[in-house]
């Protein structure tokens, strides 16, 4: 072989060299995976009861979830179709907790985590052991109505968001709370935050009616009352990194300051009935659940899993 021929080809090899990757820069092999630490199932607005199927249906979500072979599933609240009406009787109320019960038994294996609803209280037997938060707590094995714990390097905030006057709100004894515990965790594990009425979401512009002349009016069941107080605090506590909803029925994200708030879709749709496209969705919003993946470095992703279109 000429001289000039062996030259080119060494030269050849050398480029393939550098072209594929075999001599990798320092600073990217220094990169480290991250590793899925967490699979969760994020459930809302289930709003069981006897009527349209219901039960069977849920059911049918719950195998999906079962399938999913998630590692916990977090329930934001409205569970039975609805105790906080007027007319509501006691046995009205057991049956539709009975109906979940029964339902939720497909993934009795799987920890499921819960806040509370505002129809899932029981407002018309003051003095009996369903009434009003307690009520619920005892259905649903809860140890409080706000309450906090770890998993697999995540910290958990489960919010109560049913103010006793100001509905979208934490009262100052949970807010307190909550301050301390998320400064308490500041720069430990990433945070992750369920509330029943989204902490911010742009839900509350699709789904109310302005009037001709002014601005749009949010209450506080499409916004909490006090997210300038939780951005606050957020701005503060960098390890805030997910905020879970549901109560609109529709499906959003809301990116701000670095934290993602996820108001999800309604596991129930259009309440089981026959809903805006015909079939069982409110709105754009087909009925589902949210599956997300929680990573060790406070990163996570997720999807809407939409069970029954």
């Amino acid at each position: 072989m000429k001289r000039r021929d062996l030259l080119k080809k060494l030269g050849l090899a050398t480029g393939t060299i550098a072209l594929t990757g075999v001599a990798v820069s320092p600073s990217l092999a220094a990169i480290p995976k991250k590793k899925k630490v967490l699979k969760i199932a994020h459930i809302t607005d289930v709003h069981i009861r006897p009527e349209y199927n219901a039960v069977q249906r849920f059911k049918k979500c719950l195998e999906r979830i079962k399938n999913d072979k998630v590692d916990l599933i977090l329930n934001g609240g409205d569970s039975i179709y609805a105790a906080d009406y007027e007319n509501i009787k006691k046995e009205r109320v057991l049956e539709q907790w009975a109906c979940w019960k029964d339902a939720v038994k497909v993934v009795g294996h799987i920890k499921m985590h819960h806040v509370l609803g505002n129809h899932d209280m029981w407002w018309q037997g003051k003095g009996d052991e369903m009434y009003g938060k307690p009520g619920v707590l005892k259905m649903l094995d809860m140890p409080h109505n706000y309450y906090s714990f770890d998993r697999n390097g995540w910290h958990f905030i489960m919010l109560d968001s049913n103010h006793p006057t100001s509905p979208g709100m934490l009262d100052e004894t949970q807010w307190k709370w909550f301050v301390g515990d998320v400064e308490k965790n500041s720069q430990g594990k990433p945070i992750l935050i369920m509330s029943h009425y989204p902490l911010l979401s742009c839900t509350g512009i699709t789904d109310s009616k302005p009037d001709a002349t002014g601005p749009f009016k949010i209450s506080g069941s499409y916004n909490h009352l006090d997210i300038m107080k939780f951005i606050d605090l957020f701005n503060k506590n960098k390890n805030v990194k997910v905020c879970l909803s549901g109560h609109i029925h529709l499906l959003d994200k809301v990116w701000y300051n670095d934290v993602t708030y996820l108001c999800n879709g309604a596991t129930s749709g259009f309440w089981w009935e026959p809903g805006d496209d015909g079939k069982s969705a409110y709105k754009q919003t087909v009925p589902g659940y949210t599956l997300l993946n929680l990573y060790d470095d406070g990163s996570f992703d997720h999807e809407y899993i939409k069970y029954e279109a």
